[in-house]
C-alpha cells in the first residue's frame, strides 16, 4: 500500500481532520513523494561497482550467490577500497564455485587460503569459522536459506533469527581450527552471537541482497522470508539521512533505531520498506549528502521537500 492511498483513506474516514493531523498527513505525503521521486532517478546500476554487492553479482548459481554474498557482507566494514581487494582475493582463490569450495573445505586448505589473512579486526581464524561454518550448513541443509528459515521458525523474530543463524555458522570444532590457523581475534565482530543491541548492519545487508528483488541490485533468491519483514541495514549514512528526513529522532546506530527507521519507511512501502536503502546509502557514500551539509548539493536534491536540513539551508541561503 502506498502512503498516498493511506493518507487519502484516513482523511475520508475522519471527514474533517484536525490541524495537527492535516500537518502530519501532509508531511507524510511529502516524504512519500520525495522518496519515490528520488529512487526513480537514483543511478543504482552504476553504483553496484562501488558496493560490496558487486561480488555476488559475479555468480548465477543461488548457492554461490549466498556464499559469496555472506562473505562480502561480513567483511563490508571500513572503506570499500580497503575491504574489496580482500574479498576479491579470497573469491579468486576459491575458484568458480564458492559454494562447492566451502562444502569441500578442509583445515589444510583453509590454512593455505587464510594463514596470512588480516583485515582490521579480523584474522584468518575468524574467516576460517565463517567458511567452514557455511560449508557445514550447506552439507546439512543444502542452502544457507534453509538454515535461516529454521532459525526464523524457532525465534519468530528477525533479531532472534539472525542470532540463531550466526550461532549455527559458528558451530565448528574450534580446537583443530585454532591449531591450524591460530586464535580467533574478531570473531564476535564478524559473526556476533548472541546478536546484541547493535543494528547488525552487515547481516541485514546480506538479508536485503538475498530476500528483496530481483532487480538491478538485489537478488530475491530467498523465498521463505518476505521483504516486508526486513530491517534496514543501518549505518552512519542511513542514520544521518534518516534523521534529516524525520524517519527517526534517535542518534544511535542500534537495532531499535533500525526498526524505527524501517517502520517509517514501511508507511511509504509496506511490502518492501528497505528498497530505499541502496540509493539512500550511496547518496551519503558518494558525498552528495555529507555529514556537514553542502547547500549547492541541497538545491537540486529530490529529497529536499522532505528534508529539514535541506529546506532550512536553501531557505536561508547558507
Amino acid at each position: 500500500m502506498s502512503l498516498r492511498r493511506g493518507v487519502v483513506g484516513e482523511a475520508s474516514a475522519l471527514g474533517h481532520p484536525s490541524g495537527s493531523s492535516k500537518k502530519s498527513a501532509k508531511s507524510a505525503l511529502r516524504l512519500s513523494e520525495s522518496l519515490q521521486a528520488f529512487i526513480a532517478h537514483a543511478p543504482q546500476r552504476q553504483r553496484v561497482a562501488a558496493d560490496p554487492v558487486q561480488f555476488p553479482h559475479r555468480y548465477i548459481n543461488p548457492r554461490d550467490v549466498e556464499v559469496s554474498g555472506l562473505l562480502a557482507a561480513s567483511l563490508a566494514y571500513g572503506r570499500v577500497e580497503l575491504f574489496a581487494p580482500k574479498v576479491n582475493a579470497l573469491l579468486q582463490q576459491m575458484g568458480p564455485s564458492p559454494s562447492e569450495y566451502v562444502k569441500s573445505l578442509t583445515l589444510p586448505r583453509a590454512r593455505r587460503l587464510l594463514s596470512n589473512f588480516v583485515y582490521r579486526f579480523n584474522v584468518g581464524a575468524d574467516l576460517g569459522v565463517l567458511l567452514l561454518g557455511m560449508g557445514r550448513v550447506l552439507q546439512k541443509h543444502g542452502s544457507l536459506e534453509r538454515q535461516f528459515a529454521l532459525c526464523l521458525q524457532e525465534s519468530r523474530g528477525l533479531h532472534g533469527a539472525l542470532s540463531g543463524f550466526t550461532a549455527a555458522l559458528r558451530d565448528v570444532p574450534m580446537a583443530p581450527l585454532t591449531r591450524a590457523l591460530g586464535d580467533v581475534r574478531g570473531l564476535d565482530h564478524l559473526l556476533p552471537s548472541p546478536l546484541g543491541p547493535g543494528a547488525a548492519k552487515r547481516l541485514n545487508l546480506f538479508l536485503r541482497w538475498m530476500v528483496r528483488g530481483p532487480d538491478e541490485v538485489d537478488f530475491g533468491i530467498w523465498r521463505q522470508i518476505s521483504p516486508s519483514a526486513l530491517v534496514i541495514p543501518l549505518d552512519t549514512h542511513i542514520g544521518r539521512i534518516a534523521k534529516r528526513l524525520g524517519l527517526t529522532q534517535r542518534n544511535d546506530l542500534s537495532w531499535r533505531t533500525a526498526e524505527e527507521v524501517t517502520a517509517a519507511l514501511r508507511q511509504v512501502d509496506a511490502e518492501d520498506p528497505v528498497r530505499f536503502d541502496f540509493a539512500l546509502c550511496h547518496h551519503g557514500m558518494a558525498g552528495i549528502c555529507p555529514p556537514t551539509p553542502y547547500t549547492p548539493h541541497c538545491v537540486p536534491c529530490l529529497l529536499r521537500p522532505a528534508c529539514r536540513v535541506g529546506q532550512r539551508r536553501v531557505r536561508h541561503g547558507v
